[in-house]
Parts: structure tokens; C-alpha cells; sequence
């Protein structure tokens, strides 16, 4: 479901769960984020969320790992660990069972890697083949991060190259260069776990990850969450081998349009960027990276961690006065 639609069938519900009646619950519906938290101790608050979706490659192991690395992620862009997930199936009945077991064991031992306990799950027969997780994770209430706390005079850091939509999406069609497939799919294999300690050790103002609504989408709800403006600078942006080619080839999946469409109108170009690269920070992300917004007296601090731990880290934008995102080439 594309944003606009999902917004519009969410904002009867906004009204049903006030914070004077669930006071406990301090990211829900009303302010919606990467997912819910639930405060259960004064040290500690429940972290919830669930993602799944259609298969992105062809190895039924790798789309087992990178459906339950992306459902997991949404818990390290509020700060937490995971602790307990359930799968979420779909099956078609004449779907061989050892493929179905290799789709299992992909999610069982990306959580087993997250420090997570898988307990369970539940299936049903589907036409197309679906997959996530449910998951619990853990976070101190007072560390909580979210979308919203970005500060004008903030430098924006990504921890993922861009370009895994664009890729896996030339492979659908066979028109991808077998040697750009690989990188793809550990990168988004790999969790945004350590991504997440190390925000939390320097200290970081706002966080999200980037996923189905594109750098662009998911960058427009900080902004309007935080009440200030983003930049991001494209020449600073990395992304995969292969992404830059295939939107040349204007490869881009139908998501791509979409988010173009509920986000454009709060997005600006410079005008000399053309309309490929713009399309290609709208195209949707899975198990993308963490964008993190960091004052600039710890920006030195948060890149010096990122390279000791050997995690990647690009410094891609800054926060302004204003609303909305703004995309400068250099």
C-alpha cells in the first residue's frame, strides 16, 4: 500500500487510542514511527513492529535473511535490540517444503545473529510466496530514537549504499550484470545492529532506516516529524555498483512512481540533476541503511566510531531552518 493510501485508512483509527488512556504507549498511531514502543518499567519499553513481503531474489535462503534483516531493522532505527520474533507465512500449497525450509532457516539464523529468539509463527496458503517476522525488541525509555529529533545545524549520515531496488529489479528482468547481484544482497542481509550501538554510544538526534519509501520518502518524514528542513548533497551519496547504470536504463520498479508522487511536492532539486538520478532517490529500498541526523560536534565522533568498528558510514546532507527536503549536487 503506497503511503498516501495507507495514511488515509490509518486516520480514523488515530482518534481510538489517546495518550491519556494508553500512557504507556509513547510512539503509536499518533505518532506514527519506524514502530511502536510500550513502556513497561522505568528502564524498560517494549519495541514492536512486523514487515514482510514477496520474494526480491531467487535464492530462497537469501530472501529468507534479508526479509527478516529488514523486518528487524525497524527496531534498531528506534535504538533498541531485538529480542523475540515470529515468522509471518505465506505459501502456495504445490510450493516444494525444502524450499520452504530454506526460506525458514534464512530468517531463523539472521535472528539468531540479531541476539533474537525466534519462538514461532503462522502461515497460510497464498498464491505468491510471503515472508517477515514479527518482532519484539528491547529499549531503555529514555533512549528511545525516533524520526522527529533532528535540529537545524545537524549533519545527516546514511550506513547503506543506495541502489538495492534498482538492482533487484534489473535482475527481475534479466537485465542485470550477474556481478551487481551479489553486493546487493549483502547489503541487505547485513544488519543495521551495530549501526544502531553506535548511534546510541556517540548519541544522535533523530533516526530512521530507509526502506519501500526511498531515501527521499523517508527523509520527508524526518523533516516533517522534526519540524526542519533537509539537504542532502548527491555527489556525497553512494550507492551499489550497478544502480547509477540501471537508472540511466530507467529500470525502475512501479514504487518508484509512487513515491514520487506523495513526496515530490516537498522535495527540490537542483536544477541541474537530472531526472534519472531523481527518480533513483525515490526508487524503494529494502533493508536499507540507518539515516542518522548528528550535531556537528559529534559528527567527528560518530565517524571516528563507525571506522574502528569497520562499519561504513557517509556524511550526505545537513539539517536547515524550514520544512521539507532540498537535493544540491555537490
Amino acid at each position: 500500500m503506497g503511503p498516501e493510501a495507507l495514511a488515509h485508512v490509518l486516520r480514523p483509527l488515530q482518534g481510538l487510542f489517546q495518550p491519556d488512556r494508553f500512557p504507556a504507549l509513547l510512539v503509536g498511531l499518533q505518532v506514527s514511527d519506524d514502530a511502536a514502543v510500550y513502556k513497561i518499567t522505568g528502564d524498560v519499553a517494549v519495541i514492536q513492529t512486523l514487515d514482510f513481503f514477496t520474494p526480491v531474489v531467487d535464492d530462497p535462503y537469501d530472501y529468507g535473511a534479508i526479509a527478516a534483516a529488514n523486518a528487524m531493522s525497524d527496531v534498531y532505527a528506534m535504538g533498541g535490540e531485538v529480542a523475540l520474533a515470529l515468522n509471518i507465512c505465506g505459501f502456495p500449497p504445490k510450493l516444494p517444503e525444502e524450499i520452504i525450509a530454506e526460506i525458514l532457516r534464512g530468517g531463523a539464523e539472521k535472528v539468531l545473529e540479531a541476539g533474537g529468539a525466534l519462538a514461532g509463527g503462522h502461515t497460510v496458503d497464498d498464491n505468491e510466496p510471503k515472508y517477515g517476522l514479527a518482532v519484539m525488541g528491547l529499549v531503555h525509555p529514555d533512549r528511545i530514537l525516533t524520526k522527529g529529533g533532528a535540529q537545524p545545524g545537524d549533519i545527516l549520515a546514511l550506513t547503506k549504499a543506495l541502489g538495492v531496488g534498482i538492482i533487484t529489479t534489473a535482475a527481475k528482468g534479466d537485465a542485470a550484470d550477474p556481478a551487481h547481484l551479489p553486493p546487493a544482497i549483502a547489503s541487505m542481509k547485513r544488519l543495521n545492529r551495530e549501526a544502531a550501538r553506535l548511534a546510541q554510544q556517540v548519541g544522535v538526534h533523530a533516526c530512521t532506516d530507509i526502506t519501500g519509501f526511498a531515501l527521499l520518502g523517508h527523509a520527508c518524514e524526518m523533516a516533517e516529524r522534526s519540524g526542519a528542513r533537509l539537504r542532502f548533497h548527491f555527489a556525497r551519496l553512494p550507492f551499489l555498483d550497478g544502480a547509477i547504470r540501471y537508472a540511466d536504463e530507467w529500470l525502475f520498479p512501479a514504487g518508484t512512481c509512487r513515491n514520487e508522487g506523495c513526496f515530490g511536492a516537498h522535495v527540490v532539486f537542483a536544477p541541474e540533476i537530472p531526472d534519472e538520478m531523481r527518480q533513483l532517490l525515490y526508487t524503494p529500498e529494502t533493508s536499507g541503511g540507518l539515516l542518522l541526523a548528528v550535531s556537528p560536534e559529534k559528527a567527528d565522533a560518530l565517524a571516528a566510531a563507525f571506522a574502528a568498528a569497520g562499519e561504513p558510514l557517509w556524511i550526505v546532507g545537513d539539517v536547515l531552518e524550514g520544512e521539507g527536503v532540498e537535493v544540491v549536487s555537490t
